[in-house]
């Protein structure tokens, strides 16, 4: 299936915002951890539902390199675009 980077990006802020027990604003420069206060277990739980809904495998070296939802965005539209090729 083809996903536009916009795309991509509403659901990965609709999925984080679900994974919110508070209200927050997201923006690109927001940082999953320090700034929403997902923990260890929230991020690896928002990775599969990412994995599974865009049928990709994240690997755990790159997840350790994602910080803001933009790094989250680029990551998914990477590896959807890599699925295509």
């Amino acid at each position: 299936m083809n996903y536009s980077p916009d795309d991509i990006r509403v659901h990965v802020t609709d999925a984080l915002r679900a994974a919110l027990t508070r209200p927050a604003d997201i923006e690109g420069s927001t940082r999953i951890v320090q700034d929403l206060g997902l923990d260890s277990l929230a991020v690896m739980n928002l990775m599969m539902s990412l994995e599974d809904h865009y049928d990709v495998s994240i690997p755990l070296d790159r997840v350790a390199e994602i910080v803001t939802v933009d790094d989250l965005v680029k990551a998914v539209v990477q590896l959807t675009q890599n699925e295509r090729a």
